[in-house]
């Protein structure tokens, strides 16, 4: 009967959320509200699982994934950061070179040695070796907490000892600028890849990526990446109108002036 209502709780966060997203609820006391473009809080401080107090303005200096969840949580937590944890064994960018992860924890009651306990656990579960600075769990007080949560448009509610949420990566560029939410606790490697790419904000990636990105738009509907069949159609046909411009003008001008 526990885990049905807490499953319960899980489904009404979700519904919330959803509802949030189209803009039903504007200021919502559980879901998700995209701040897009807004910058989040960089002057607060998180104490990191080392127990060290760090500032955000001086964690945030690469594309960033920020995850909010609590680290006793018996629902949805879990899977996300294990799905999380498969993202980053999967993409081809190099954790803590090319990107890094923030997880924080959203209950002022947890401490860095808890967060230290999750950090080991979901790093060994990653079969390539990672740099262990590339992810940092954190915990903090309310008032930090809650800053950053409104900062990044995340609201939760506590419900007796846990909490009802919703889960999404929320993508930040180095300068601190929100550029993506990917909603759910399933993810595609892509689609986190190519949030990413966007989060450098200017910085040259690689040569793929570049024509990935120039095939592939993002659909805010879906949150997630379609193949652009308009645009690659379209080079397609520029690209067949000048061969036939070449072929069939171009090269016989040039025959009959040297006939």
């Amino acid at each position: 009967m526990r885990m049905n209502a807490r499953f319960a709780w899980i489904l009404v966060g979700a519904i919330l959320m959803v509802d949030v997203a189209a803009g039903q609820q504007p200021a919502p006391s559980i879901g998700i509200v995209e701040k897009l473009g807004q910058t989040i809080p960089l002057d607060v401080e998180f104490y990191d699982e080392s127990g060290q107090l760090a500032l955000i303005k001086d964690l945030v200096n690469k594309p960033t994934i920020f995850t909010f969840v609590y680290y006793r949580c018996p629902g949805i937590c879990s899977p996300l950061l294990t799905e999380l944890s498969r993202i980053v064994e999967k993409m081809d960018l190099e954790l803590g070179k090319d990107y890094q992860i923030l997880t924080v924890s959203f209950d002022h009651r947890e401490k860095p040695d808890i967060a230290a306990g999750k950090k080991e656990n979901y790093l060994s579960s990653i079969d390539k070796p990672v740099d262990p600075n590339g992810w940092h769990f954190l915990t903090g007080d309310s008032v930090t907490i809650r800053r950053m949560t409104d900062g990044t448009g995340f609201y939760f509610m506590r419900s007796g000892d846990d909490y009802v949420h919703a889960g999404a990566l929320i993508i930040v560029s180095p300068e601190g600028k929100i550029t993506r939410y990917i909603n759910g606790i399933q993810y595609l490697p892509f689609d986190v890849k190519m949030a990413l790419i966007e989060a450098g904000h200017g910085r040259v990636g690689p040569t793929i990526a570049k024509v990935l990105q120039f095939c592939y738009s993002y659909d805010p509907d879906s949150r997630s990446y379609t193949f652009n069949v308009v645009r690659v159609a379209g080079v397609i046909i520029v690209g067949l109108v000048g061969v036939f411009v070449v072929v069939f003008l171009v090269k016989p001008k040039k025959k009959q002036r040297e006939g």
